[in-house]
């Protein structure tokens, strides 16, 4: 059954004893961003380890034109998954930015437990994305693939990751780079912006190398831009 995460984990990272006049009232910005096309996307293999998929040429290219189209942005700092997909994107990018990359197991792609290395078919697929059904339309966020991560296991490590990120950053007018997953940013977001719903994030486009900019706002993180899509 749907299982509550908590205060510590909600989206407005609220801490016991914490009051409405403590919450941070600032202006930073997350731009948050899928890695490039992996060897894994292109062999349709689940490779949500720390394995040896790495970037295609077309991968690497789209981390560049990520980089390019950051360039005019200041960026306080650089987090990434320790994937190496990831990794690989947040090296490029930060290459070009003149930024140092810090891996985040916070920002890692969850653990798809016996599907680990299996390649895309008709039966595998169906056990992803049932999960992925209930996480997302049941909000039974229980529920894992045999030998994997429940999204309240996801939200345990990405959440007081973010609130880190407040910490650290609140008070001051700054951006943060964030490279993740599809996976993890799909069940994740919702729960972090407030102006994003389980359906949206179900059918919305996970892009390659493809910026989602959020703003802090009120004690809220709002979602301003989403790919191709602008909310006002």
């Amino acid at each position: 059954m749907p299982l509550s995460l908590g205060t510590d984990l909600c989206y407005h990272i609220r801490g016991p004893g914490d009051s409405e006049s403590h919450h941070l009232e600032v202006s930073m910005k997350l731009y948050i961003t899928r890695h490039g096309e992996s060897e894994a996307n292109v062999q349709q293999v689940y490779s949500n380890g720390l394995g040896v998929h790495g970037l295609t040429e077309t991968g690497r290219q789209q981390a560049a034109e990520l980089a390019e189209h950051l360039r005019g942005t200041s960026f306080a700092a650089l987090y990434c998954s320790p994937i190496l997909r990831a990794v690989q994107t947040a090296a490029i990018v930060g290459e070009q930015l003149g930024l140092a990359y810090q891996p985040e197991d916070g920002l890692r792609e969850y653990d798809v437990g016996v599907l680990e290395g299996r390649t895309y078919d008709r039966e595998t697929d169906r056990i992803y994305w049932e999960v992925t059904r209930q996480w997302m339309e049941e909000l039974n966020w229980d529920a894992r693939i045999e030998g994997g991560e429940s999204c309240n296991d996801i939200a345990a490590r990405f959440m007081p990751f973010i609130r880190r990120l407040e910490n650290r950053y609140g008070g001051t007018d700054v951006n943060v780079l964030l490279v993740s997953h599809g996976g993890t940013l799909r069940c994740m977001l919702p729960l972090l912006l407030s102006n994003v719903d389980h359906a949206y994030a179900l059918t919305a486009s996970f892009d390659y190398a493809s910026p989602i900019v959020a703003e802090r706002r009120d004690g809220e993180w709002v979602c301003l831009q989403w790919g191709k899509d602008v909310f006002s």
